[in-house]
């Protein structure tokens, strides 16, 4: 990790992925918590740390982030056509925050590419795919529809990414009409697999109550099965120190944890869909805090950057420890809704 620190990150990143993929990263040893053990939208999680997407976007190391300790784990984000994606330099550490800052652009394989890796995956674990729209698209909501027409029946869920800030006006898919839209396109092409998988919207952290009362609206009458809650952020803290901190991109990692949790609130208090949240979560205490918050699950990624595969064990064991120590037998338990609906049923 060390080394790793001192490259380039955006190399420092594919030889981390070269080394999953050729078996020359050890993965972490991770106990089986029957605590964690849980459920989000009818997805049965070993446990509700998964890794989100964009560490692996195009579906290169499937089997060993699989095996790596994570409850679950989703790949992309995938357009139709290959595409390279913004110039270099993209990618940025913001060392003394604890922060990340990408533009990366949805660079990817495209989705034959991916399809083929899709087909070939182990068999167990849950895999979630990242659905993205081409930055020449003229429709994006059909790029949606095409990548999981076309990789959808070799997944478990599927998530449409209208949230990204590196695709010029992709965040406009977020109001209402034009979210209804999109999505209306991709159920259509999810009724279409040999099975249909569960299908969440991603959202940025950058809105409004009012755009969160309509996505939720939305995301409800379309049938979905979740919201993911949040992207990176286009804000930049006062406080950050790194010299990186007024690169363009989007924000992510440590600095990003407060508002991610405050939009998770927000969501939990309009609608019942289960929530994924993203977003800041380097620890089992912000993976709990953000449980309490509504989430039924958690996802990672910048943390990775600081703290390697190495972190999944430890947050693990600390959340497993802490809901022991506060007498809570289930992490379900914890989650606004469904601790609500399990009281209720064992009442």
């Amino acid at each position: 990790m060390a080394a790793l620190r001192r490259m380039d990150p955006e190399r420092a990143h594919g030889l981390a992925l070269l080394a999953l993929r050729t078996g020359l990263a050890p993965l972490p040893r991770v106990p089986v918590y029957p605590r964690l053990e849980t459920e989000c939208a009818g997805l049965r999680l070993k446990n509700p740390l998964g890794l989100a997407a964009g560490f692996d976007k195009n579906a290169e190391a499937i089997g060993p982030l699989l095996a790596a300790g994570f409850g679950f784990v989703e790949v992309g984000a995938v357009t139709p056509r290959a595409q390279p994606g913004n110039p270099r330099p993209r990618l940025f550490r913001l060392t003394r925050d604890r922060a990340v800052i990408n533009r990366f652009g949805f660079n990817n394989e495209g989705m034959e590419v991916v399809a083929d890796r899709l087909a070939a995956r182990p068999r167990g674990g849950v895999l979630g795919l990242n659905l993205g729209a081409n930055k020449d698209s003229t429709d994006k909501a059909a790029d949606f529809a095409a990548v999981l027409a076309r990789c959808g029946s070799h997944v478990d869920f599927a998530t449409v990414n209208v949230s990204s800030p590196n695709t010029e006006k992709l965040r406009d898919l977020q109001g209402p009409e034009a979210l209804r839209a999109v999505l209306v396109r991709v159920q259509e092409a999810n009724a279409g697999l040999p099975r249909q998988v569960p299908l969440f919207v991603k959202i940025a952290p950058d809105l409004e109550p009012e755009d969160l009362d309509a996505i939720a609206r939305v995301a409800e009458e379309t049938g979905l099965a979740g919201i993911v809650a949040t992207n990176t952020t286009l804000a930049r803290p006062a406080h950050l120190r790194s010299r990186h901190a007024a690169e363009a991109g989007g924000l992510s990692g440590a600095p990003l944890k407060t508002r991610a949790t405050e939009v998770m609130r927000l969501l939990a208090m309009r609608t019942r869909l289960p929530l994924i949240g993203v977003g800041g979560i380097a620890t089992g205490a912000d993976a709990i805090e953000r449980m309490r918050a509504g989430a039924s699950a958690v996802q990672l990624y910048s943390a990775l950057v600081y703290g390697g595969l190495g972190l999944v064990p430890r947050i693990l064991a600390d959340m497993d420890a802490a809901l022991s120590s506060a007498g809570v037998g289930h992490v379900a338990e914890i989650v606004p809704q469904a601790g609500a609906a399990a009281r209720s049923s064992a009442g």
